[in-house]
């Protein structure tokens, strides 16, 4: 899935959507995902000037994201939903991740309710662990449609 294919799962935009494309999906099991760390990122002038990092929760919100498709891509009517990022468990960040690199985002879906759901996260460049955690989310109705 591509970037229009992701625009349409989540209502994420610049310079907030984190994910580029998604290299596989298996409706309510798991998600493989990318995100291309550029330069141009709008947080590297300030973390930090001169030695550029993507910020840890960056990476565990591309994480989320990633997520956020996986739990919407089959749902009927899923512009009348969202996603809420919930609660973070057992993270841990391994490596830095700077420009140019090529974030490999992948879920696995550990418990998963009508309106609830866990993941196992785990974010890799060039097959190294840079960050993993637990991922908890919420589903819940848009305002206005409740």
């Amino acid at each position: 899935m591509e970037i229009t294919g992701i625009m349409q799962c989540i209502p994420h935009r610049y310079p907030f959507l984190l994910v580029d494309r998604i290299l596989e999906l298996i409706p309510k099991r798991r998600v493989v995902a990318l995100k291309n760390v550029s330069f141009n990122e709008p947080f590297f002038p300030g973390h930090f000037p001169g030695a550029p990092v993507m910020p840890g929760v960056l990476i565990i919100e591309a994480l989320a994201q990633a997520g956020a498709v996986l739990l919407l891509h089959d749902m009927p009517e899923r512009h009348r939903k969202l996603v809420y990022f919930t609660g973070i468990d057992k993270a841990r960040f391994r490596r830095t991740v700077i420009p140019g690199d090529q974030l490999r985002l992948t879920l696995d879906v550990l418990k998963l309710r009508s309106k609830s759901c866990k993941m196992r996260g785990r974010a890799e460049v060039d097959g190294q662990l840079a960050a993993e955690a637990e991922i908890l989310s919420a589903l819940v109705d848009r305002e206005g449609e409740r």
